[in-house]
């Protein structure tokens, strides 16, 4: 039987390398409130208490995540900690609805990077299905990510205004795509030509009376973390001075009341969600990019929800003028969702907040023993009837887990599989000729799991899961570096843009050094340990090197790779990860999960 054209395009969007979108010509749109209509209270009174609730990077992950991608950690009242599954839209649309009950002033938003990277079930889909949950979950404001721009501005406007996908179409027959419901902030994303943001900058929730404003921005090094390409012709400015300016603006409008959605945040001093960041004092226990934001962000901003790091916080920082102010982010997800109260003052139009107490905030874990949401089962359903023909597909075998995502060293197993296919897809046997293969941390989106969320407990690994795992589809390069820029490349990982917060690259077999964390900035990398087969890195001789074109872009702050020679382009990252999960595994004979052991850490 002949495919339909559906089949087709769904078909054309798992073959095709995922490129990104030419830059559209400036788009802007004016900041005009939205929400609810004004109305009067029906008991008015000096103060009422706001639910301010939200979450952050969810990327597209609408089922369970798999593995410990879909894990937090609880202290327990003893002192012990205690891991608890989390995560799934639908017991994320659950818990958010429980949560608003005998809250009649409850408002839903977030801190970007509600889709990218995400699973098949939404990636293939252009990330549609996860619009369509957001919008009935009650998503009210969304600041936008980096990760809203890895199919470039011209998708990510239609994601906002709606429309068929323009190569792959509608997804079902009398079906056209509604886009978000909930506006995208891009208060420090500006066109080039215009100074314009390219989406609103703000936008004020309104009900009965009370009007809180919105003000989102995304970090301002995105630049440095997706594809240039899908960028092009974009700028993006510094999240302090951008958030004041649009707090001024709101002021003269007379909203009093603002909060900030900053797609940029910290690193907690633990892993466990509900640590007392606080201990011993204001903000102690957290530290990274977004302690300074939050201590020269304006005070007319009364809270900050903050994403990007994928950690679980609820602080209070010191605002400029002392007094303690909210920082939080729920991890990633939608493992957790943060519940804030915001005392709104009916007089003065702001939200009370003393030298003493800041708002209350509180995270919470979205478990999997609650009832599920049965429109979000429905459209989950709906969604995996079409992506199954090709989601199911069997593509290798796993004695255990393959930890990736969540593993707590700086190699991983999953690392270390996903290099070696690299290398073996573009190695002396074909036209690449690469002798090593280098491969991004954040690249990696998930763990291989032996159980998958479905319940399949067999160690069948799909090509859904392995989209899962790496959902980019970015093409193999394989380029000239002399052994100095390769060292230098290494030395990246732990210096400039990376010296705060390392990005340690996975390594193929054969390359292995030496990561010595007692010393400090580029000199953790020891030179004379990196060596390839046992013989130490030439400076003067030249190597071939296979990464992801993201990688040879400069991208992940490793400028060193930009000036790579002689490139070679090859197949998807996908089509290499796939092919060696084929090649090198069956159901008599799974890959077992590498002893990562190529990169030696000598610990403080």
């Amino acid at each position: 039987m002949s495919a339909t054209p559906q089949q087709r395009r769904i078909a054309r969007r798992l073959t095709a390398a995922a490129t990104v979108l030419a830059a559209a010509a400036g788009v802007t749109a004016g900041a005009l409130p939205a929400g609810a209509h004004d109305e009067p209270a029906r008991h008015p009174g000096r103060t009422v208490d706001v639910q301010l609730l939200s979450f952050n990077d969810f990327h597209g992950n609408l089922e369970p995540p798999q593995g410990s991608s879909g894990t937090v950690e609880e202290i327990q009242p003893d002192g012990s900690k205690k891991t608890v599954e989390a995560g799934g839209v639908e017991y994320l649309a659950q818990s958010l609805r429980t949560a608003r009950k005998g809250h009649p002033y409850s408002v839903t938003a977030a801190a970007g990077d509600m889709v990218g990277a995400s699973p098949l079930l939404s990636g293939l889909f252009h990330d549609e299905p996860t619009i369509e949950a957001m919008n009935r979950l009650g998503l009210d404001v969304t600041s936008v990510g980096n990760h809203e721009f890895d199919e470039g501005r011209k998708e990510l406007t239609r994601l906002q205004k709606g429309g068929c996908h323009p190569e792959d179409g509608c997804y079902a027959d009398g079906r056209t795509f509604e886009g978000a419901r909930f506006p995208y902030l891009t208060a420090n994303v500006t066109d080039e030509k215009t100074g314009k943001p390219m989406l609103r900058p703000y936008t004020v929730w309104q009900h009965r009376g009370v009007k809180i404003g919105f003000i989102g921005v995304t970090l301002e090094g995105t630049p440095d973390i997706v594809n240039a390409e899908g960028i092009k012709g974009l700028k993006f400015h510094d999240e302090v001075e951008t958030i004041n300016k649009y707090a001024k603006e709101l002021d003269k409008q007379g909203v009093k009341s603002v909060v900030a959605l900053i797609h940029e945040g910290g690193l907690p001093a633990s892993t466990s969600y509900n640590y007392n960041c606080d201990s011993p004092g204001p903000g102690d226990g957290i530290s990274g990019p977004i302690t300074e934001i939050a201590e020269k962000v304006t005070p007319a901003v009364d809270a900050l929800v903050t994403g990007h790091t994928h950690q679980a916080y609820a602080c209070t920082i010191p605002d400029p003028s002392g007094t303690p102010r909210t920082v939080t982010s729920a991890a990633s997800y939608g493992k957790l969702y943060t519940d804030t109260t915001l005392t709104y003052d009916r007089r003065t139009k702001d939200i009370v907040r003393t030298s003493v107490k800041a708002s209350g905030a509180v995270n919470h874990v979205v478990d999997r023993i609650q009832p599920k949401a049965a429109d979000m089962t429905a459209l989950i359903k709906r969604w995996n009837k079409l992506a199954a023909p090709i989601a199911n597909r069997p593509v290798g075998h796993i004695s255990a887990d393959i930890a990736g995502r969540g593993a707590n060293a700086p190699e991983s197993p999953l690392g270390d599989l996903i290099a070696d296919a690299q290398l073996e897809a573009t190695g002396p046997d074909g036209k690449g000729g690469a002798q090593l293969a280098l491969m991004n941390p954040g690249g990696i989106r998930s763990d291989l799991a032996f159980k998958a969320s479905g319940g399949e407990g067999d160690g069948v690994v799909t090509y859904g899961e392995a989209f899962t795992v790496q959902p980019f589809t970015n093409m193999m390069n394989v380029i000239d570096l002399t052994g100095e820029q390769l060292i230098t490349g290494l030395q990246q990982q732990v210096s400039g843009p990376n010296a705060a917060s390392p990005k340690i690259l996975q390594v193929s077999e054969g390359l292995t050094y030496t990561l010595d964390l007692t010393k400090s900035g580029a000199d953790r990398v020891v030179r004379n340990s990196v060596k390839l087969n046992g013989v130490a890195i030439d400076p003067a001789k030249t190597y071939r090197v296979a990464m992801n074109e993201f990688l040879s872009g400069g991208g992940d702050g490793f400028p060193a790779f930009k000036d790579g020679r002689n490139k070679y382009v090859g197949q998807s990252d996908l089509e290499a990860f796939t092919a060696y999960l084929k090649a090198h595994s069956s159901a008599d004979g799974p890959i077992d999960p590498p002893e990562a052991e190529r990169i030696t850490v000598v610990k403080k």
